[in-house]
């Protein structure tokens, strides 16, 4: 379940926690602020970037050992024994009750660089992406080779996911290639492969368990586009919605499942057929709590541990549950756990997945919820951190990460305790390093502090008019007024120029045919300086006047919560002056606290278009 749009299946449930709470949270102590030690020598004859971890108990992927040295340089695992000697200038951190495990690894996300970012924080140092933009995670994995991520977790992803035409993964706005026959297969697989995917993702799920209907690839169909994925030595990762999807699936060749699924208990049956095909499954049990009613994400908002660290946006994801559609079957939590206790004692390797994107989840802190799910559903401590360290980078061919190791990359994380004792001491975080360099958690803190201050009511909002356009300006009664805008930032090419006309604002231009979600328009920013967050949440509708030569008109948000992805609403036009009232519960998943900028653009169809607006206000 990609994060693109809101899926229509989801409502926005409040669960923010207090502006004060997170501001004062700043000042709480965490990370480098305590790691160095007091005695270090000068650096004049260090190795730049050289640390070393003294008398740690280190978990390094597989095993546990009691009180060890860990020196990493150069961005590597130096050396790992029961004493190292300090060279000149080395920095020094106290190990003692504290546990070093390498960076971990969510094997199943929806991601983009903000997100990233936000992960490494919770020592989430890989990212495994399961549906993006090609084209971004080339961006992506480019800035990796070049060094460019030290600030984010790597990301590797299946680029483009495999789907039938008007399948799962078509509903959430971007236009993606589909499958249409087994025919095509290899064809299709050769141009993901060219893309950039570093596996692939297939879709294997008509969308009965979620109450609704959606075209299928064929049984032959999906067999031809694993066969093919095998031709290239790529993985195939298949999300599937049921059971009997699963087993197919599995029967297939499938390399291993994107999720489990609520609607049967996957048997002893079950389970020797994945073990006999060497199969792995991503269980992403945090998504199927939420999926089945829990509020589990909801609760991870309020954990001290982390709740320093989570953004705004984090905790309106984490605050949103999912909703049972009329007919849909009964989803039940039970059968996924039970299913993965079944997995786990036949052997079948589990690798920890959250889904994050999805609503009641967040990058970074619910993989820390994932870990404890597993060890609730039978998994021991130690296992649950293979599956989110080792296992992953083992399957997905990651050799140089998921262990701790001399020449490992320096991927690691610092906790306070004995998670290997007790799974939610991950969550004690004292300090996080990414190719050997410590992340500056603290700056990113305040980071949020900043951004949560800058969302604030604008002084001006008054009675709620934006623009009446009557002395033939662009000026706004409060923000930073009108301006052309398009969809460029998506890799798009439609164009726009905005003019007064008659005291009402015109928006002429051309939708062009290269953006995921193509839309050109006037675009208004409620913040004293453009894409600056606004806090609009008092209002809840938005009016105007509209008439076009064209049948629609697109209404999008873009706000910080949900990051470069807009939301997005239509209204049907005709040649006449009409009345608008759209409500901010119409695009979903905001309710105005967080907007930065408001869009009235031509689109999705291709071709030239004429809109006029008026009085444009909030109410």
């Amino acid at each position: 379940m990609p994060r693109f749009v809101t899926p229509r299946r989801s409502c926005l449930h409040t669960a923010l926690l207090t502006i004060g709470m997170l501001l004062c949270s700043v000042a709480r102590v965490t990370g480098a602020q305590s790691l160095m030690s007091t005695s270090q020598a000068p650096r004049a004859e260090s190795e730049p970037g050289a640390t070393l971890f003294r008398q740690v108990q280190l978990f390094d992927g597989e095993k546990v050992h009691a009180s060890l040295d860990v020196l990493i340089s150069g961005g590597k695992i130096a050396a790992v024994a029961a004493h190292i000697k300090p060279t000149m200038g080395v920095v020094i951190v106290d190990g003692r009750r504290r546990t070093l495990l390498p960076g971990l690894i969510d094997a199943h996300v929806h991601t983009w660089p903000q997100a990233a970012r936000a992960a490494l924080q919770f020592g989430v140092t890989t990212e495994l992406d399961m549906f993006m933009d090609a084209r971004v995670a080339n961006s992506l994995r480019e800035g990796q080779r070049a060094g460019r991520a030290r600030e984010r977790a790597d990301v590797f992803s299946a680029g483009t996911l495999i789907t039938a035409p008007g399948g799962h993964g078509t509903e959430y706005g971007p236009k993606i290639p589909t499958l249409g026959s087994a025919d095509s297969a290899s064809v299709f697989v050769n141009a993901r492969v060219r893309e950039g995917s570093d596996w692939i993702k297939i879709v294997y799920d008509d969308g009965r368990s979620s109450g609704l209907s959606l075209p299928v690839l064929s049984e032959q169909t999906l067999r031809a586009t694993i066969a093919a994925s095998k031709a290239h030595r790529k993985l195939s990762v298949v999300h599937i919605g049921s059971l009997h999807d699963a087993r197919t699936a599995i029967e297939a060749g499938a390399s291993g499942l994107a999720h489990l699924f609520t609607d049967s208990v996957g048997d002893v049956s079950f389970a020797a057929l994945m073990k006999r095909q060497r199969a792995f499954a991503i269980p992403t049990l945090t998504v199927l709590s939420v999926m089945t009613g829990s509020d589990a994400g909801a609760r991870l908002a309020h954990d001290p541990r982390l709740a320093p660290l989570l953004s705004r946006q984090d905790l309106m994801a984490l605050g949103q549950s999912v909703t049972k559609r009329p007919g849909a079957p009964i989803r039940r939590y039970s059968a996924a756990e039970s299913t993965v206790r079944v997995l786990h004692r036949s052997g079948v390797p589990l690798l920890a997945g959250t889904d994050a994107g999805n609503p009641g989840t967040a990058h970074g802190a619910s993989l820390h919820l994932e870990l404890e799910l597993l060890v609730a559903a039978g998994l021991s401590p130690i296992e649950a951190l293979r599956s989110a360290t080792s296992v992953p980078a083992r399957i997905f061919s990651l050799g140089d990460r998921g262990t701790v190791a001399v020449g490992k990359r320096a991927d690691l994380l610092l906790v306070d305790g004995d998670p290997t004792r007790e799974i939610t001491a991950t969550r004690a975080i004292v300090g996080v390093w990414k190719a050997g360099a410590i992340v500056d958690r603290i700056a990113y803190q305040k980071e949020l502090a900043a951004s949560l201050e800058a969302a604030a009511a604008p002084s001006a909002l008054g009675d709620g008019w934006i623009s009446r356009f009557d002395d033939g300006s662009l000026a706004s009664e409060f923000g930073s007024g009108w301006t052309a805008s398009g969809d460029g930032v998506m890799g798009g090419n439609s164009q726009a120029t905005v003019n007064i006309v008659d005291g009402a604002l015109e928006i002429a231009g051309t939708i062009g045919p290269k953006s995921p979600h193509p839309w050109a328009g006037a675009m208004f920013s409620p913040g004293t300086t453009l894409f600056a967050p606004a806090n609009l949440s008092t209002r809840r509708v938005i009016t105007f006047r509209a008439r076009g030569d064209v049948g629609m008109l697109q209404l999008l948000i873009f706000t910080e919560s949900n990051g470069r992805t807009p939301l997005v609403s239509t209204v049907a036009l005709t040649g006449e002056w009409q009345q608008y009232s759209v409500p901010f519960a119409a695009f979903g998943q905001t309710d105005g606290r967080d907007v930065q900028a408001l869009i009235f653009a031509g689109g999705p169809t291709s071709g030239p278009f004429r809109i006029m607006i008026d009085d444009v206000r909030l109410q």
